[in-house]
């Protein structure tokens, strides 16, 4: 099909036949790519692998909302791609019976071809006269019908080129110029001046944050930056965590005093770094009037807005993202590409490297939780008061600094029915702080099944929760992984949001190795395999986070630097898990978030029992 039909997601070729499909949203390792090629291929009738796959330029006008955050992309675009290769197949079929002048309904679309009878057409002979066609009425293929959709047998369409390493990356994007940036040696530290006398072929330009390095390699930039003499004035030198840590504890609200004699815990948890395994990186070509972007960003549509205030024409290419989480939502180090292209006139390509990332991050927010519960005869809470500690996010101040919204928020996210209230005070945030995987309910959720985890009673983790447990759909996840799991319950979480629910199951097994059982429920599993591949990511992240990855930081600074201090999980601390997908006809939920909290608050309670103090 060609653009003139109105259809940005699939097309065509007259002269080649091959199809192709253009996916909307960026895809970070989430498996968009692969979930949007299903899409068409059940639509259109045709395979996976015979489809070739193209990534969208930033451009909502189009393609309406690009970004990937929130985990709502298939909620927001499995309906609209369905219907666009839907539309292509009525087309082609339209074209079909025109030409053989019988009724559509008697013709069928099946690998490539429109058939009717002993007649038959290719979808690239159809092509050309499809495209100016218009259906009347849309019709999905229906689940029972489906055989790509649905199917766990799907790959990835890159999984090939991933592990080869044939999948081209930001860094691969070719330029006249790589830059790497001296950072404030502090935190909100600002740049008064710089000594190039032992830099060498590298040329230095002053930022309102730093002095960045230009050079025609990265190994003579980085060397230029590592003999720049610079100066700096102001911030935060002083800065310390643990102080930041006593300051948000003096700020718990007061809260509500729970009925009668009550238990209550303190729980807090650390600051975190995104760490995705591609630091920030983003090549762009500028004039006074025009620039081109390459860059792993998660919001393509967000970029090419900003970047309109200032240029006339602005084109932005996502890149294939080695990860995210969150970070790539920053744009920062996307208009430093944008900066020196434009200051030099070449195309430059900005490095991050694994210190810079790490020690500039957007960080996720500490916070402190104080639980208070009445409990009955049994043990069980009957009434529950959580107040947090924390602070907003940088890049959504507006938001998140009224505790209103975030006890809004949060307060879908506890599944079980003990009445209760939640109050959060919120505090300036003292270093830059940005979305992090689950954002807020990572914290949250962490802690009320911590809590619930460590009241003493009779029943075990599972048992109390199955008492407990009001929301019948979680209930039923839950009942799936206690089926599946093979062993003892010995740590429990449940967690629902963004319209899909988790229920996770931890043990330590006879070997010392950790197990997991994992159910969830994303309403219709568009990409079964898909599901299971973000639900063991997130649990992944758990590992990490509950075994002591954390950010510090101490004089001004942050401490950890790279993976050797921010123990992030090996391949050896892998635990055996086991994913279920729990069929559902609820409407398709989201998922890249959804597994975390759950996961790191059964492994939490795994790996520090009852303790209260500084766990996450």
């Amino acid at each position: 099909m060609n653009p003139a039909t109105g259809n940005p997601f699939v097309r065509i070729d007259a002269e080649s036949g091959l199809v192709t499909v253009t996916v909307p949203v960026p895809d970070t390792g989430q498996g968009v790519r692969t979930a949007v090629a299903m899409m068409v291929a059940e639509e259109l009738k045709v395979s996976v692998e015979s489809l070739v796959i193209e990534q969208a330029e930033g451009d909502p006008d189009t393609y309406g909302p690009q970004l990937a955050v929130n985990s709502n992309t298939m909620q927001r675009i499995h309906e609209p791609i369905r219907t666009a290769a839907a539309t292509v197949r009525h087309q082609l079929i339209m074209a079909a019976a025109h030409r053989w002048q019988v009724a559509e309904d008697e013709c069928d679309a099946d690998n490539g071809f429109v058939r009717h009878g002993e007649d038959c057409l290719s979808y690239q002979e159809l092509a050309e006269e499809a495209a100016a066609l218009t259906p009347t009425e849309i019709k999905l293929t229906p689940q029972q019908e489906w055989k790509t959709l649905g199917n766990p047998a799907i790959k990835r369409v890159d999984q090939d080129a991933i592990v080869t390493g044939r999948l081209a990356y930001a860094v691969d994007q070719p330029a006249d110029l790589v830059a790497v940036i001296a950072r404030p040696p502090w935190i909100g530290a600002t740049p008064t001046g710089f000594d190039a006398a032992k830099v060498h072929n590298a040329d230095v330009v002053q930022l309102e944050h730093g002095f960045a390095l230009l050079a025609e390699d990265t190994y003579t930039a980085i060397k230029a930056r590592e003999n720049l003499a610079t100066t700096w004035q102001g911030g935060s030198p002083d800065a310390d965590s643990d102080q930041w840590m006593a300051d948000l504890r003096a700020a718990l609200p007061e809260g509500s005093t729970p009925p009668g004699e009550y238990v209550e815990k303190i729980f807090v948890t650390p600051m975190l770094a995104h760490a995705p395994m591609e630091p920030p990186t983003a090549t762009a070509k500028a004039t006074e009037e025009e620039v081109t972007l390459w860059a792993p960003t998660q919001a393509p549509d967000k970029v090419r807005k900003l970047l309109e205030e200032d240029f006339e024409k602005v084109t932005v290419i996502p890149t294939r993202a080695g990860g995210a989480f969150g970070r790539k939502f920053e744009v920062d180090f996307v208009l430093e590409a944008v900066q020196l292209a434009r200051h030099t006139g070449k195309t430059v390509k900005v490095l991050w490297t694994r210190d810079d990332d790490m020690q500039h991050d957007s960080y996720r927010p500490l916070s402190v939780h104080r639980i208070r519960a009445t409990v009955n005869d049994e043990g069980l809470p009957v009434w529950r008061d959580h107040a947090v500690s924390t602070w907003p996010l940088s890049a959504m101040l507006e938001v998140t600094s009224n505790p209103q919204i975030l006890k809004m928020m949060m307060a879908n996210k506890y599944p079980y029915g003990v009445e209760g209230e939640v109050h959060f005070a919120i505090s300036e945030p003292p270093i830059r702080t940005g979305f992090w995987r689950s954002v807020y309910a990572g914290q949250f959720v962490y802690a009320e099944e911590m809590f619930l985890s460590g009241l003493e009673m009779p029943h075990n983790q599972l048992e109390r929760r199955l008492k407990l447990l009001t929301d019948q759909r979680v209930r039923k996840v839950l009942e799936a992984a206690a089926e599946a799991h093979d062993g003892e319950p010995e740590a429990v979480a449940c967690h629902r949001d963004y319209g899909s629910v988790v229920a996770v199951i931890a043990e330590t097994g006879r070997d010392g190795r950790t197990k997991i059982t994992a159910a969830v429920d994303v309403g219709v599993a568009l990409h079964p395999s898909g599901v299971r591949q973000q639900v063991e990511g997130a649990i992944m992240d758990a590992v990490s986070t509950t075994r002591g990855a954390r950010i510090t930081v101490k004089q001004g600074k942050v401490v950890q630097k790279s993976f050797g201090d921010y123990p992030w999980a090996r391949i050896g601390d892998t635990p055996e898990i086991t994913v279920v997908v729990v069929a559902s006809d609820e409407p398709v939920g989201g998922l890249g978030e959804l597994a975390y909290p759950a996961a790191a608050a059964a492994l939490g309670f795994l790996s520090h029992g009852k303790q209260n103090g500084d766990l996450r």
